[in-house]
């Protein structure tokens, strides 16, 4: 059976899975020398791992019951998992943004897709309208949502701008649909397992949604050939996963148990 890496070295060009517009600049991503894997300048770069703190700027995300900002909680938090991930020495690390400011969801893809990231992580905080529920949760790209409230979720979180889908170009029609088909398979294989990653690492010390491993269409999940996971790291309409999310000791557990997550996952690769 045809493989990605089969035809790539057959020198089949995957160009047509890169958008046409150049990437907004990230911050400088942490260098480091390693093992092969994919998102790196040589065969021995390690991989890179593309955090996405969600919202920014004048898209606030959610709005906590005391009034937090989804996007400083995102951001924070993606702070703490970044410093834990650079310590350990074994990834690159790069943020979509590393300040308070807007990136449409497309930008944040193509920042992913042009520094050749091996794993996408967006992170967020949700808020529903039954202030009882809390708990943390991951997301997988999908046509269909697993359930309504991840249709919602999906909803709002791609309402922040619209996605108009990747230019295929400089390739046959059969080609193009048979290299698209054999990479998005792949990724979705890696993308659940991120997810399964995810939830077992989180559960041990976050409380979690009823089946927490969920999927919808989210927009910032649609790069083809990256894995791809939207983590809500909790509830802000509930009081107390609100009250935990303020408290920097919180947002360095998460990003424990994240970077626990991220470990396993290339473990596994």
């Amino acid at each position: 059976m045809l493989t990605r890496r089969i035809l790539l070295g057959a020198g089949v060009a995957v160009s047509f899975l890169l958008p046409d517009r150049p990437a907004l600049s990230a911050q400088r991503p942490v260098a480091h020398h390693g093992p092969s894997h994919r998102g790196g300048s040589s065969r021995h770069a390690k991989p890179l791992v593309i955090l996405d703190p969600g919202h920014g700027g004048k898209d606030p995300g959610a709005i906590g019951v005391s009034g937090t900002y989804e996007k400083v909680i995102a951001l924070a938090t993606a702070g703490e998992l970044r410093r834990l991930l650079a310590r350990a020495g074994h990834y690159r690390v790069d943020l979509t943004r590393s300040r308070d400011i807007f990136i449409p969801l497309e930008e944040r893809v193509r920042i992913a897709q042009r520094k050749g990231a091996a794993l996408f992580v967006s992170m967020h905080a949700d808020a529903l309208t039954d202030h009882s529920v809390r708990g943390a949760s991951v997301y997988t790209l999908s046509g269909t949502a697993s359930d309504a409230q991840t249709a919602a979720l999906a909803q709002r979180e791609n309402s922040a701008d619209r996605f108009g889908g990747p230019a295929y170009r400089n390739a046959p029609p059969e080609v193009a649909r048979i290299l698209a088909s054999l990479v998005r398979r792949e990724t979705r294989v890696g993308s659940a397992r991120m997810a399964h990653s995810v939830v077992a690492s989180l559960g041990d010390e976050v409380p979690l949604l009823t089946n927490p491993a969920r999927h919808a269409g989210f927009v910032v999940l649609k790069a083809a050939d990256i894995p791809s996971v939207l983590v809500e790291m909790g509830v802000m309409s509930n009081r107390a996963d609100e009250a935990a999310l303020r408290k920097r000791a919180h947002r360095v557990k998460v990003a424990a148990a994240m970077k626990q997550a991220v470990d396993a996952y290339f473990q596994h690769a």
